[in-house]
């Protein structure tokens, strides 16, 4: 038997925060592929690392997802289960995850060619779903995801080698100015960040619910703001925002009585398939970091 060896070329979990510029393209489809975006949009996506839709879905069909968002929330099954993460304080449903697993109205989504035609546009190949989840602030003290590249984590937990991966976070609920709202630091996906600190086993029970490991350094996250700026998002339900694996972003406690609910997907291209971690002892489970490396159809 040969072992196949992938080289690290984005070291993290060591005993030092390093900074290493980006190896690998932002859009890796050909200039000039069809699709979605325009060459404008993707050029903007290029440069910034986001891009946000107004009306990716219509009112309609937001009311659909929002029934099954609140069918999956009452559940007793769903909440019993292991993929349904609980607010430490409230006790209430935090997020759910592999919910393209766990709804065929959230599996549609996953396959609406609007979403998935996008992804195959900046990643340049077919793509597979890495995760899936929905994330719920309910309001009144839901609190917040700690600012983090969600590569650092991909790469040193479940293996992906490189950045040739996308999310899109679609509303469910308005996203105003001030109940807890995506914020990224434009351009920051240019910049790897690897943390210091060792992985600890089975991190990924504690860091669903509080980040800990990966977690970036007050003086990096200060010069990383000052050089880039932070952008947040706002947005009738029903639109979206697209962002590369490796922007810097977070999102604030949720402390109004507005509700903010987002579905969440990453696609992850099928010439990127997950090895071992980079950077922890085990993998996470598989409906944190998909094996199954099927095309989306």
């Amino acid at each position: 038997m040969t072992t196949t060896t992938v080289t690290d070329l984005y070291p993290t979990r060591g005993t030092t925060e390093v900074s290493i510029p980006r190896q690998d393209p932002v859009v890796w489809g050909a200039p000039g592929t069809p699709g979605p975006i325009s060459l404008t949009d993707l050029q903007t996506y290029e440069r910034d690392g986001f891009l946000t839709v107004d009306e990716l879905l219509t009112e309609d069909e937001v009311a659909v997802y929002r029934q099954e968002l609140r069918r999956l929330l009452t559940d007793p099954a769903i909440r019993a289960d292991e993929r349904s993460i609980v607010e430490p304080r409230s006790k209430e449903i935090r997020s759910v995850f592999e919910v393209h697993r766990i709804s065929e109205v959230f599996a549609g989504l996953v396959r609406d060619e609007r979403v998935v035609r996008r992804a195959r546009q900046i990643l340049g190949s077919d793509v597979y779903v890495h995760q899936s989840r929905i994330n719920i602030k309910p309001g009144f003290g839901a609190d917040g995801f700690y600012w983090h590249s969600d590569f650092e984590t991909w790469h040193a937990e479940d293996g992906l080698p490189n950045m040739r991966t996308v999310s899109v976070s679609i509303a469910l609920t308005e996203n105003h100015d001030t109940n807890g709202g995506l914020m990224i630091m434009p351009g920051s996906h240019r910049t790897f960040l690897g943390c210091a600190g060792a992985t600890p086993k089975d991190n990924y029970k504690k860091s669903l619910q509080m980040q800990d490991a990966g977690t970036p350094s007050d003086e990096a996250l200060t010069a990383m703001a000052s050089q880039h700026g932070i952008k947040l998002f706002t947005g009738k339900a029903g639109s979206a925002t697209w962002f590369d694996c490796n922007c810097m972003h977070g999102s604030g406690d949720n402390i109004t009585p507005f509700p903010r609910s987002n579905v969440f997907i990453v696609f992850n291209s099928v010439e990127n398939k997950a090895v071992e971690p980079f950077a922890a002892p085990v993998r996470r489970p598989t409906f944190i970091g998909a094996r199954d490396f099927t095309p989306v159809r």
